[in-house]
């Protein structure tokens, strides 16, 4: 029996084969064929085509019924939970974990006409994101400081809270997340230095283990005049009321 080449095949003959596969596994595969990884605070976007998210959500509203079902919940019979497999996979496709799947935030650059120089501090936004360790939230609060110079790109004060927003919509743990962001940044606004402080609350910890409610994690990364000069870097320390 002859086997058609991948020449001879058709679209309907390539649209056959692919029945049946889970769409996660397409995916997967043109990720794998593009050599780039899939961690959880990976952004996925550009392997994901027209209509696919909606048969994720489909896949995964599957695969969480089966963890139900594992869980011995009776969600035939129970109205708590008849559509709770659906309302988890929903909540991280589209809401929580939305910086997978989703493009970056539109950021407008405008040239520094002014040439504008002095520091500018950005916070506290509120930011939301899940430990990809035990998928617990993770809220917190980030302080943003520029000191920009006359090539400086200038974006909107609201865009550094979408781009954090787009970082942090992922499984994250707080110490790369923290450098995301500022790789980010630094990329828009190319700037003689950037710093970010993070404060948040890790409920890994609060809701479950120690169960300490009142324990935060702070961290920060400083990049170009903030990691040389330690008289800006204490004045931009000093400017964030993280008491607020």
């Amino acid at each position: 029996m002859l086997m058609k080449s991948d020449t001879d095949m058709t679209k309907a003959d390539i649209a056959a084969a692919d029945e049946g596969v889970p769409v996660s596994v397409k995916i997967r595969e043109r990720i794998k064929a593009a050599r780039q990884r899939f961690h959880s605070n990976d952004n996925i976007a550009e392997f994901i085509q027209p209509g696919e998210l909606d048969q994720l959500l489909e896949e995964v509203t599957e695969k969480m019924q089966g963890v139900l079902d594992a869980m011995v919940i009776d969600t035939a019979n129970d109205h708590n939970t008849e559509d709770t497999a659906r309302r988890v996979a929903k909540m991280y496709l589209r809401e929580v974990f939305a910086g997978r799947y989703v493009k970056g935030p539109t950021v407008t650059e405008f040239p520094n006409a002014e040439h504008l120089n002095e520091l500018m501090i950005v916070g506290p936004i509120t930011v939301r994101s899940a430990c990809s360790h035990h998928f617990c939230p993770v809220i917190g609060k980030i302080w943003i400081g520029v000191m920009p110079n006359e090539h400086t790109n200038v974006i909107g004060l609201s865009k550094y809270a979408r781009l954090a927003e787009w970082i942090m919509g992922r499984p994250q743990i707080q110490e790369e997340a923290v450098v995301q962001l500022a790789d980010l940044i630094q990329e828009k606004t190319q700037p003689d230095g950037l710093a970010i402080v993070m404060e948040a609350s890790h409920y890994c910890m609060a809701w479950r283990g120690v169960k300490d409610m009142d324990s935060k994690m702070i961290n920060s990364v400083m990049r170009g005049v903030f990691l040389k000069d330690a008289n800006l870097r204490r004045e931009f320390l000093s400017l964030i009321p993280r008491k607020a």
